[in-house]
């Protein structure tokens, strides 16, 4: 039994067969990557955007790109996308739906998608159910997008907010990275490392979270 018959059945293993093969082509770069120090690591997001430049396309890069995020993941939070996570993201990126179940790290399988798109420099969208999620990821999965280069926000319905690890309520926890994260690894203080900013410059970041109702206002005024 192959492994997308494990995970999605019968039929769907039918349907994104194909999928293994992009699989593949995420993981050839998986020993390459590994060797490469941070800042070689960090300058593929400059070396993409130049490639997109010059013509190739995001699925021309996806694989590339893909395995960057898994790297980044496993060297920012300690944890490496697994391959069922990789196809959640392929399949996401195509513009299908991906249903997994709860505790099957939705939030980073969503970063190889955002970060891939997020390179063409017209941002990218993450919705979440409500206001506490929306910082929650941001302020987790923001820590994958800074280490690449990209800016991530937050448009709660109040306030905005950056992902900058500069702005926390008391400086000594950078040095408690442990005592300031909950079971799954984000952190306990969710407006930690959230710097308030305009929702206008919230909409400009290359990573943007919040919920449906708050990005629907934000096209409904855009039409007027």
């Amino acid at each position: 039994m192959g492994l997308l018959q494990k995970v999605f059945g019968d039929d769907n293993s039918r349907k994104l067969k194909k999928y293994e093969e992009r699989l593949k082509s995420v993981n050839s770069f998986t020993e390459e990557f590994v060797k490469l120090t941070d800042d070689q690591l960090k300058a593929k997001t400059n070396e993409f955007k130049e490639r997109l430049k010059n013509g190739e396309t995001l699925d021309e890069i996806s694989s590339e790109a893909f395995a960057v995020v898994r790297e980044a993941a496993d060297r920012t939070l300690g944890e490496r996308p697994y391959d069922v996570q990789i196809i959640g993201g392929l399949v996401i990126h195509n513009g299908n739906i991906s249903e997994m179940r709860t505790g099957e790290g939705k939030t980073l399988v969503a970063t190889m998608p955002t970060y891939l798109n997020a390179l063409s420099g017209k941002g990218v969208h993450v919705i979440t159910v409500n206001d506490y999620l929306a910082r929650r990821d941001a302020v987790w999965m923001g820590q994958i997008f800074e280490f690449l280069g990209l800016t991530c926000a937050v448009i709660n319905q109040q306030a905005s907010y950056l992902y900058d690890t500069t702005k926390i309520s008391d400086p000594e926890k950078l040095e408690e990275k442990d005592e300031t994260r909950d079971e799954e690894g984000s952190h306990k203080i969710v407006y930690d490392f959230l710097k308030p900013i305009t929702r206008g410059e919230a909409y400009a970041a290359d990573v943007t979270y919040g919920t449906n109702s708050e990005f629907g206002l934000c096209r409904l005024k855009a039409k007027h």
